[in-house]
C-alpha cells in the first residue's frame, strides 16, 4: 500500500510503502487528509491501514516548559499536553479501547483520558507536531497485534549435558575434600 500526499496538483502518490515509513513520515505526509465529516470537511490522522483520528477528537494544552531555555522559558507557553478521550472515542472499536487502555495503563489517567506531553522543542508548534509523533508511535505499538509465546521443552540432549556436568562437578568436589593421609 503506497500513501498519498496533497500537493498543489492533488494527491500524488509516495515511493515509500507504508511499512517502511516512520510515525513522523505518517503524520507529514498521510495524516493530513482531509474527510467529509458532521461538522463539513476534518482533518484526520491515520494511524493504522484501517484506524483513523480525527483531529477533533485530540485536544492540546499548552504550558510553561521546564529546563534550560532562558527567558524563552520563562515567558512562553512551549510545553504542549496531547489528550486524548480513549474510552469516549468513536473512532475505536471496543476491542482498541481494551488494548490501548492495557498497555497504554500508565499514562491514561481514572477517567480514560490518553495524556501525551511533549517539551523537547523552543516552539510550541514543534512540540505540538512531537506530541501527535508521539501519540501516534504509541497507538501503533498499542494497537499491535502480539504474537502468543510458545512454550519450549528443554531438549533432551542439554538435559543430558547438564547432568554429566552436575556429576563431574561432584566429583570433583569430592576430590578436593578427600582426607589424605601424611607419611611422616
Amino acid at each position: 500500500m503506497a500513501l498519498l500526499r496533497l500537493s498543489v496538483n492533488g494527491w500524488s502518490r509516495l515511493p515509500l510503502p507504508a511499512a517502511r515509513m516512520t510515525a513522523c513520515m505518517r503524520l507529514e505526509y498521510a495524516t493530513r487528509k482531509e474527510q467529509k465529516g458532521t461538522h463539513g470537511w476534518v482533518a484526520v490522522i491515520k494511524v493504522t491501514d484501517t484506524l483513523s483520528v480525527p483531529e477533533e477528537e485530540l485536544r492540546f494544552k499548552a504550558s510553561r516548559s521546564s529546563g534550560p531555555g532562558g527567558q524563552n522559558v520563562n515567558k512562553l507557553n512551549t510545553r504542549m499536553t496531547l489528550l486524548f478521550d480513549v474510552t469516549n472515542s468513536p473512532s475505536l472499536s471496543q476491542e482498541q479501547k481494551e488494548s490501548i487502555q492495557r498497555r497504554l495503563a500508565t499514562r491514561i489517567n481514572h477517567e480514560g483520558v490518553l495524556r501525551v506531553v511533549c517539551q523537547r522543542h523552543r516552539t510550541q508548534a514543534a512540540n505540538r507536531r512531537g506530541a501527535t509523533e508521539s501519540f501516534l508511535d504509541m497507538l501503533v505499538d498499542a494497537l499491535k497485534k502480539r504474537r502468543p509465546r510458545r512454550k519450549t521443552r528443554i531438549s533432551a540432549a542439554v538435559k543430558r549435558r547438564r547432568r554429566e556436568e552436575r556429576a563431574r562437578r561432584s566429583r570433583l568436589k569430592r576430590s578436593r575434600s578427600e582426607s589424605v593421609e601424611w607419611d611422616e
